[in-house]
């Protein structure tokens, strides 16, 4: 063989190498490259999996809890029907967010303990914020304002302060807001389940009195106008009443999106119009 064939061959062997090398190499870059792509989508699915907003729009369906039993806040009308501020409250934001409420009933006391454990996604029923739930929950922003009323029957007048309630038997569920501050100021707390529990008490003579919403109380006496029953203190800060969620970034989403709904339904005027329905005055603003 002569020196010019084989410097011929060198040279297509030489090329074949260099273009298997780079068949080689162009593989393992795609390859690489589809690691790196289903590494981030399965980055990208995880993370969804653990939006609540995502998960909820998934499903279509956002799980409210409520009591059911609270007028005019949630409550039943004469038809059975669910009803109440905090019913169209809920409904509206669902509608924002793009989904059907799922509507879950149950008492006060087991409601905070359903959201821990991820059977409802947020729970609307005139909750105060309060610094001891802060630390356990996240809340929206302030969708209602509330005073507090100290109630007795109208011929009781050993309660004018806050301090008289020293010693006094009054009635609430027991993780309220209403139950804690009467405990603060000494008085002796019988745990209730409903509103209607405390006022067959109240009106029976077996507690001193109730704390309760204001506004509660004035429904109250709208439906019983001959309840022999008073607002005996009223306090003069409100308290913000919002929606409580889990904490942690799998309800951050969720929470900027309920945010922008209360926005919008206060700004269109929606909130106030809810409050005058139910309450008689508008809760939606602390002006």
């Amino acid at each position: 063989m002569n020196r010019k064939k084989i410097t011929a061959l060198a040279l297509t062997a030489a090329i074949s190498a260099a273009v298997l090398a780079g068949c080689g190499s162009s593989a393992a870059s795609s390859a690489a490259l589809a690691a790196d792509s289903a590494a981030d989508s399965a980055t990208t699915d995880t993370a969804a999996s653990a939006d609540l907003l995502s998960q909820i729009r998934e499903r279509g369906t956002i799980t409210v809890a409520m009591e059911g039993t609270w007028a005019p806040w949630t409550y039943h009308d004469e038809n059975d029907n669910l009803v109440g501020y905090d019913v169209e409250v809920a409904t509206l934001i669902a509608e924002k967010l793009g989904v059907e409420p799922e509507f879950i009933e149950g008492e006060w006391d087991g409601l905070l303990a359903g959201l821990d454990a991820g059977r409802y996604d947020i729970m609307v029923n005139g909750v105060d914020i309060t610094e001891e739930r802060a630390e356990k929950y996240d809340f929206s922003e302030p969708y209602a304002y509330n005073r507090t009323a100290v109630i007795t029957k109208g011929d009781n007048d050993t309660i004018n302060s806050l301090e008289d309630l020293k010693d006094k038997k009054t009635a609430n569920t027991i993780s309220s807001t209403y139950a804690q501050l009467a405990e603060q100021y000494g008085a002796d707390v019988t745990g209730v389940d409903d509103l209607n529990q405390t006022f067959e008490l109240l009106n029976s003579g077996r507690i001193d009195a109730t704390l309760n919403a204001e506004v509660t109380f004035y429904d109250y006496t709208k439906e019983h106008p001959d309840a022999n029953v008073k607002i005996a203190v009223l306090t003069q800060d409100a308290n913000e009443v919002a929606i409580p969620l889990r904490k942690g970034d799998e309800t951050a989403t969720l929470r900027e999106a309920i945010n922008t709904a209360i926005d919008e339904l206060r700004a269109s005027g929606q909130l106030k119009d809810l409050s005058e329905k139910y309450f008689g005055t508008d809760i939606s603003s602390n002006d």
